[in-house]
């Protein structure tokens, strides 16, 4: 129901899961889309062929923003313009879970997981944003962060920070950014069956526990955040500026679950 007709995105790390649904979705609506991923292999090229049968252009980007953020974003950027100058829309969804009990955490996975779970979108929201400025653009940025910025979960210390400053930087920068015509939300996505999840949920007594946990009673598949996203980057959602969209089924609010 929502048009994104004339609107050009890049989603990262888009090659599956979560980015996957919303570069689909945001094809569906009517926007040309720039896919990014770390490889050009058989589920990137899918992924492609989805948004491309939408009638809408859609490019592959791929590019390792875990290491040298500054250079990766910068060089992403441009890569990006060049296939598409048209982009007004920039979805950080790219990251990563590596994490190790706390007490064995070392240095180089906590730094990892901050490199491309925060300072990615951080400065890849900056190059944009750069660049808006200078060519007068609304631009719409949106960060994809996660229940975990809310909840803490064992074993998640690094994943849980990252995302809990993902969380605060959806609000800090839509202050910086409002003024300047460049409006930044986020949407932080429960538990959905992806092919980062499949190995726990396919336990039967694992999904049951999950779903007992959850209000609606649900753990979908992650096309569910394909809509929201479309919303929170559309006209739309003009007025709305440094939200986090909650798409968990409840989950975050529920303080004691029926055991």
């Amino acid at each position: 129901m929502i048009d994104l007709t004339g609107h050009n995105a890049l989603i990262t790390g888009s090659t599956q899961g979560v980015g996957q649904a919303i570069a689909v979705a945001m094809a569906h609506a009517g926007a040309n889309v720039v896919i990014h991923g770390l490889h050009d292999d058989a589920t990137a090229q899918a992924t492609l062929q989805l948004c491309q049968t939408t009638g809408q252009t859609a490019e592959l980007l791929t590019a390792d923003l875990a290491s040298d953020v500054q250079q990766a974003t910068q060089q992403l950027c441009a890569d990006a313009l060049e296939l598409n100058p048209d982009i007004d829309i920039l979805v950080n969804n790219a990251g990563t879970y590596i994490d190790k009990p706390f007490l064995e955490m070392d240095y180089a996975t906590f730094d990892k997981t901050m490199q491309l779970n925060v300072y990615a979108g951080y400065f890849l929201t900056q190059q944009f944003s750069k660049h808006w400025v200078q060519q007068a653009t609304k631009g719409r940025v949106l960060f994809i962060g996660s229940i975990n910025g809310k909840l803490a979960e064992d074993v998640h210390t690094a994943y849980d920070t990252s995302k809990g400053a993902v969380e605060t930087m959806v609000k800090t920068l839509a202050v910086s950014l409002a003024p300047l015509n460049i409006r930044v939300n986020g949407l932080a996505p429960g538990l959905f069956y992806t092919p980062l999840t499949a190995t726990a949920l396919d336990d039967p007594q694992f999904l049951k526990w999950m779903q007992q946990h959850t209000p609606n009673g649900q753990v979908p598949a992650a096309d569910v955040c394909g809509d929201g996203a479309v919303y929170l980057v559309s006209d739309a959602a003009r007025h709305v500026c440094g939200h986090m969209l909650m798409v968990d089924g409840g989950m975050s609010i529920w303080q004691q679950p029926d055991p």
